[in-house]
């Protein structure tokens, strides 16, 4: 170990830490007065519940945590858009959870809460996934509920899911441990299976309070929608419990009965520990990445040790492609490569650039594990397509988007972690999120923009300096350079991972280390799914 890997190392280390520090606070939803008056309704908060309901010693894959994070300071805030939600295993069989936090604002849907569910029944369509809801919500947010109502990936898009997930025949069960109300009630009723817990667990299309306004009828909440009144009179509800460790209980006996689905059929074998040390991807990437690096080191950081053979290795050396394993699990992996390599004329920095053969050499690469059905893994840290007149009059925009048609129509299960940077046409073409991957992670050191902070300033300063020379007011270089550093300031804060993860661009700010471990998870996940379309490409230029 050198002082520049540790140098790295602390600033990687350091990075994660805040993150780890955010996630605390978290996972703290509405605050320890809230979850106090939880506990005095015999309720567990929605992590208690998960982790009560799920298998001891499995994983429990969250996505989603930083959904809403700074988003909504004027309304309190939403921490984790009001919903606990991931990946876990119950009775052996894994699942997609879903839990309301009652904590935060009673639970109720703000926008970035609906987007968040959509995506969670967006991975368990995907993959196959039985869903479990764990009920505990006041309804929409009233105050913003042009933002969650109406629109087609709105609120009521849950229960068109619902009804859409049904006919694949993916087993939704819906435990209602508090309030569901309103349209909200439709949801466990569109599940296949509904639970109650007395006392707590309440369903109804409008409360006391609203009957009363609309038709003068007195009546409580117990015996309008109560756990009894939905399992004697209404049957709409098809179990009750006095405890919600007894309604877990049962939801645990559901899942051991299910019946096996089948398999995607990727192929795994026994698994290997990596070439390099798991800790030892904390020291490749300098402060800022503003140093080169070789993509290799983290490859053989996450990948089973001797397994990754690279195809055309000494072509379009700015994205690595190759076969290889992870966990057991074959892949193809597609990566930026950020060295300094050196060509005829000298030395050349990739810098994360994709050059024409790079894009060709992909977009081939791709092809050929869609053929082979190998699931692909890209590993992003990418400033975009080269530019300039020697890329344009080479076709850089037609084999930038041979890779970008490639990408777009793989059918195998797309896994992408953002290591760096995620720069404009880059992020499309190594697979952000418009292209649909099965599941998006970025680390702390991701960056996601049209394109660096510093240019898209230099950029806008252009653009406001002229405007306003227009208008005739006079622009001083002090003026411009306090303009400069507004726009940074302003461009870079909308970069971060954080600004990222909160509007659910990825599904989750990751610790490096974890890397390995959550891209096997994820490929466990899709391999779920035997059903996989035929793999086409549209038409492109050659």
């Amino acid at each position: 170990m050198n002082i520049e890997f540790n140098k790295n190392e602390d600033t990687m280390k350091m990075a994660w830490n805040r993150v780890r520090q955010h996630l605390e606070k978290i996972h703290e939803g509405g605050g320890k007065k809230a979850a106090a008056l939880q506990k005095e309704k015999n309720k567990l908060t929605p992590r208690e519940r998960i982790n009560y309901l799920c298998d001891a010693g499995t994983p429990f894959t969250e996505i989603g945590a930083f959904a809403g994070f700074e988003m909504y300071e004027e309304q309190g805030g939403c921490p984790a858009g009001g919903t606990v939600s991931g990946i876990g295993y119950v009775s052996g069989r894994q699942c997609v959870i879903v839990a309301n936090d009652q904590t935060v604002k009673a639970g109720a849907w703000f926008p970035i809460t609906g987007k968040k569910n959509l995506r969670m029944q967006e991975i368990a369509m995907e993959n196959k996934l039985p869903v479990i809801y764990l009920v505990d919500s006041a309804g929409v947010f009233l105050p913003m509920q042009d933002e969650i109502f109406p629109d087609k990936e709105h609120f009521g898009r849950i229960f068109r899911n619902n009804a859409k997930m049904s006919a694949m025949g993916i087993t939704q069960i819906a435990a209602v441990m508090g309030a569901c109300v309103a349209g909200g009630a439709y949801l466990p009723i569109m599940s296949d299976e509904t639970l109650m817990v007395e006392g707590n667990g309440s369903i109804y299309l409008a409360g006391p309070y609203l009957v009363k306004a609309a038709i003068g009828e007195d009546i409580d909440s117990e015996t309008l929608g109560g756990a009894g009144t939905h399992n004697s009179i209404s049957g709409i509800a098809d179990y009750k419990f006095k405890t919600e460790e007894e309604c877990l209980n049962h939801i645990k006996k559901i899942m051991d009965k299910l019946g096996e689905t089948g398999k995607a059929g990727f192929d795994r074998i026994v698994s290997k520990a990596p070439e390099k040390n798991n800790g030892e991807v904390y020291g490749i990437i300098s402060e800022g990445n503003s140093k080169p690096y070789d993509m290799l080191d983290i490859i053989n950081c996450i990948a089973d040790a001797g397994s990754f053979d690279q195809f055309k290795e000494d072509y379009g050396k700015s994205i690595l492609c190759g076969y290889g394993r992870i966990d057991g699990w074959a892949v193809g992996i597609v990566a930026n490569q950020r060295l300094i390599v050196k060509n005829k004329k000298g030395e050349m920095q990739l810098g994360g650039v994709i050059y024409n053969d790079s894009a060709d050499k992909a977009a081939r690469f791709i092809m050929n594990c869609n053929q082979k059905k190998i699931p692909l893994v890209f590993l992003q840290d990418v400033t975009g397509f080269m530019v300039g007149s020697r890329s344009e009059h080479s076709g850089i925009i037609k084999d930038g988007a041979k890779m970008v048609n490639a990408v777009a129509n793989s059918v195998v299960p797309k896994i992408t972690i953002i290591i760096g940077n995620s720069y404009g046409a880059g992020n499309y073409a190594m697979c952000g999120k418009a292209y649909d991957p099965r599941f998006i992670y970025a680390w702390p050191t991701a960056k996601i923009a049209v394109m660096g902070g510093e240019q898209a300033a230099k950029t806008m300063l252009q653009i406001q300096v002229a405007t306003l020379k227009k208008k005739g007011q006079l622009i001083t270089p002090e003026d411009e350079q306090r303009l400069l550093q507004e726009l940074t300031q302003r461009y870079d804060s909308q970069t971060t991972p954080y600004y990222a993860a909160a509007r659910l661009w990825v599904d989750a700010i990751i610790n490096p280390a974890d890397t390995r471990k959550l891209i096997s998870e994820g490929i466990t996940v899709a391999n779920h799914n035997p059903e996989m379309a035929e793999f086409k490409t549209g038409v492109f230029q050659v």
